[in-house]
């Protein structure tokens, strides 16, 4: 079965109530994860490493290898196209002129987005910044899990403070709504069957929710190389359980498979 690259971002702000996460509800018409809060993210396209190559739209992209150089470009557009927040360097762009741009990132074909994402840079006179995307974990599901679409995804922090425009908003089709909120508060929901979470995504939240600030998180990702987390579905006391691996600063090992969603 097709592997396909994914890059997610997690967009961070401190609060007084702690740090929070800005959270997508995907619509109920989505194949893959159709309902469900995730993180913005997408396909990572071949024509994201381009990007990165180019001095003119990118910038410290020189040391990486061209899976990290191209997701984290991937990063960049997704939290464009799906939430509006423009995480690159350059003048405060004019909102009518990015408003315009972003719609045409999401009316266009998907083969066409890493393109127009890249013409909206040079006319912007906008660049892509790696710095300021954190490795925070790769993702691959089981070898032998059962599931239509496997995402082998990589996940990455990002700092929304200080982002070049931070004016919210859904697109209204991959996201149906979106919201600042807490890991705590969005893990509470989801077991109260309030919200529904896609595996990957309560375990990261699970790990987001272990720290106080946004600093507190950064030094925590920036501590250890990004874990490469491929789940496990074993047998515990007559049940199918699916586990992550001990050690790389996740407080859940584990969950029965009948209680998790998958995709």
């Amino acid at each position: 079965m097709l592997t396909i690259h994914a890059a997610t971002v997690i967009l961070l702000r401190d609060s007084g109530s702690g740090p929070e996460i800005l959270m997508v509800e995907r619509g109920e018409q989505l194949a893959f994860a159709g309902g469900a809060l995730v993180f913005p993210g997408g396909r990572v396209d071949p024509a994201d490493v381009v990007t990165a190559r180019n001095p003119a739209l990118a910038t410290g992209f020189a040391a990486l290898d061209d899976r990290d150089a191209a997701a984290r470009i991937a990063c960049a557009r997704e939290a464009l196209e799906e939430t509006g927040v423009l995480l690159t360097v350059g003048d405060a762009p004019d909102p009518v002129a990015l408003a315009r741009d972003r719609a045409r990132l999401a009316a266009g074909p998907d083969s066409d987005e890493a393109s127009s994402f890249a013409a909206m840079l040079a006319a912007l006179r906008h660049k892509v910044d790696a710095a300021r995307f954190l490795p925070f974990a790769r993702w691959e599901p089981p070898a032998a899990a059962p599931i239509k679409r496997r995402f082998d995804t990589d996940f990455y922090l990002a700092d929304a403070g200080n982002a070049a425009s931070a004016a919210i908003s859904p697109d209204g089709h991959e996201a149906v709504a979106i919201r600042w909120t807490t890991a705590a508060a969005v893990l509470t929901a989801e077991a109260q069957g309030r919200a529904a979470l896609v595996f990957p995504t309560k375990c990261n939240l699970q790990r987001l929710a272990q720290y106080d600030s946004v600093a507190a998180i950064f030094a925590g990702a920036a501590a250890r190389p990004a874990p490469f987390i491929q789940p496990e579905i074993v047998a515990r006391d007559g049940r199918m359980w699916i586990t992550i691996p001990d050690g790389c600063d996740y407080p859940v090992l584990g969950e029965p498979i009948e209680a998790v969603r998958r995709e």
